[in-house]
């Protein structure tokens, strides 16, 4: 498995094990940091894991607001869990790392939505991400 693929899960089940206990997600990854550091089964959190949970986090509101706008059908808080924080990683991703080409973010998002949701999530969210990529340009604007 690529290292990204390795740490887009990671990221992902920082931000789920935040969803789902409640907790911020800056601390459970400070959780994972350290667990890391005194464990030697544990893998590190690398940068790239890194960089996409604190570039979540700094982005919470805005993400959650886009995910409730866009998704037909589905507000947030009644999205399955997975799904919710596997758009909320990938449209981080999407929006504000240039890095990653577009497609690649997608298509990430889609094989994570197969190896841990339902059926029907890999359909949903690549539908979602790729609205949220059409408007990108104008969505990047309105969050300068």
């Amino acid at each position: 498995m690529a290292a990204r693929n390795k740490a887009r899960k990671r990221a992902f089940q920082i931000l789920f094990e935040a969803d789902q206990r409640g907790a911020d997600v800056q601390s459970v990854l400070a959780d994972w940091m350290r667990h890391a550091r005194t464990d030697p089964r544990q893998p590190p959190v690398n940068e790239f894991t890194l960089e996409l949970v604190e570039g979540y986090a700094d982005h919470i509101a805005r993400i959650d607001e886009l995910l409730d706008t866009y998704s037909v059908d589905w507000p947030l808080d009644r999205m399955p869990v997975v799904d919710r924080n596997i758009l909320r990683l990938a449209s981080y991703e999407l929006i504000w790392v240039d890095a990653t080409p577009d497609a690649v973010v997608i298509d990430e998002a889609v094989q994570l939505a197969k190896e841990f949701s339902t059926d029907d999530s890999p359909a949903f969210v690549n539908g979602l991400l790729g609205r949220l990529k059409d408007l990108k340009p104008s969505l990047r604007r309105e969050t300068r």
